[in-house]
């Protein structure tokens, strides 16, 4: 085990949250397994361990199914947080077996592979129309014309949700994602508890219309298989709903911004790119791989675990530095190099086990889409200024990537 107050990792550091993988570096020259004070976890930063723990059924996501707050040690969450933590707790992110399981085998059946490849030719039709406005206007703002757009679009399409509706879900989802952050300010609680209801209490309507009318759409699917008597709640419903929407763009929207300003910051690596389009898929990955998208994922540990000598008792909080396990030079060749011919890339940036991204396919096909249509009808594209890094250390993105055509 080792300390850490003499390193360089502080997630509330503006010039750590620009570029944190050299204080990765360092974290994984420590140790194994590091303890951290100001947000009372043991930090984990190389891929093999992090790859491990994923998997590891000693560890939860909530502990809630199988003790109380007083039993690890914790206070619950304060009563104005309420409507944040009954959202959030019923989506299948949050839950372990059985009540995980029977939430998402229900939703998969919306994200098999035939059905989202089923998708590309939409996708590929909304990201086209949307360069080609980018192109129109001579340029614009990638994350606010194509990024965010793009996914929400798909995923508001799948859950029916009307395109009169959409405009405030991606309000609502940076509300909401701002308590993923470590240690959130009440600030940015009462936000999240504020969208939460909104959020809601839309989607209570948007089932009762489905219930009512029944559409060929992701959520008459869970109706239906809620009034089947698949022990589907209400909350279930809604809770599923919104994790689908969050999870189902937040990373998308950040990859996109992120992948583009790392090709802007590697011009070879992009000549490459525009030289020879077939690179998409395996550049896809490797921005993935190379600015992670989601930097750290936390688990409870439900029962005693071991690593590397130092024990972790139950109750105690684990974080996984995803940025840090897909920049481990014992799993990547110079990792700190952007090579979009990477070939052997087992970046961790969709999870794994149980908790493994159910949208990743669709998350691919999306990137994929809005990375071609740029190559193919924005060839000129090029940063028109600087962009700024959005302060959260946990879901890395910009506020913003100006471009030309």
């Amino acid at each position: 085990m080792a300390a850490v107050d003499e390193l360089r990792f502080d997630p509330w550091d503006p010039a750590f949250v620009a570029d944190p993988y050299p204080a990765y570096a360092e974290l994984r020259e420590r140790g194994r397994v590091i303890r951290y004070g100001p947000t009372d976890q043991w930090l984990v930063p190389h891929h093999a361990d992090v790859s491990a723990l994923l998997r590891d059924r000693r560890l939860g996501r909530t502990y809630q199914h199988r003790f109380t707050h007083e039993d690890f040690g914790r206070t619950g969450p304060p009563a104005e947080h309420e409507p944040f933590h009954t959202l959030n707790d019923h989506g299948m992110l949050d839950l372990e077996p059985p009540d995980h399981t029977r939430i998402r085998r229900l939703v998969s059946k919306a994200f098999t592979p035939r059905t989202v490849e089923r998708l590309k030719p939409y996708v590929a039709g909304l990201a086209g129309d949307l360069v080609d406005r980018l192109v129109e206007a001579g340029g614009g703002d990638l994350l606010a014309d194509v990024a965010e757009p793009l996914p929400v679009a798909v995923i508001a399409e799948m859950l029916g949700i009307p395109e009169s509706d959409r405009a405030p879900l991606r309000p609502w989802s940076a509300d909401i994602c701002g308590m993923y952050e470590l240690n959130p300010s009440e600030e940015t609680a009462a936000r999240a508890v504020r969208a939460s209801v909104e959020f809601s209490d839309y989607l209570r309507e948007l089932i009762a219309a489905r219930r009512k009318e029944p559409g060929d759409d992701l959520m008459s699917g869970l109706i239906e298989a809620h009034d089947e008597g698949d022990r589907l709640t209400e909350q279930e419903l809604i809770s599923t709903a919104v994790l689908l929407l969050n999870a189902g763009h937040e990373a998308t929207v950040n990859a996109t911004v992120n992948g583009w300003w790392a090709l802007f910051r590697n011009p070879e690596q992009l000549a490459a790119l525009r030289a020879d389009h077939t690179l998409v898929p395996s550049a896809v990955e490797e921005l993935m791989r190379y600015d992670t998208p989601l930097q750290l994922f936390e688990r409870w540990v439900l029962d005693d675990i071991e690593i590397d000598g130092t024990t972790i008792p139950r109750g105690a909080e684990i974080a996984m530095l995803f940025g840090s396990a897909n920049h481990d030079p014992a799993v990547f060749d110079r990792p700190e190099r952007l090579d979009l011919t990477r070939a052997d890339n087992p970046h961790i940036s969709f999870s794994a086990g149980i908790h493994y991204c159910i949208g990743a396919p669709l998350a691919r096909i999306e990137l994929a889409a809005s990375m071609t249509a740029l190559l193919e009808r924005a060839p000129g594209l090029a940063l028109a200024s600087e962009p700024l890094r959005k302060p959260n250390f946990v879901i890395r993105g910009l506020e913003g990537l100006d471009v030309t055509v």
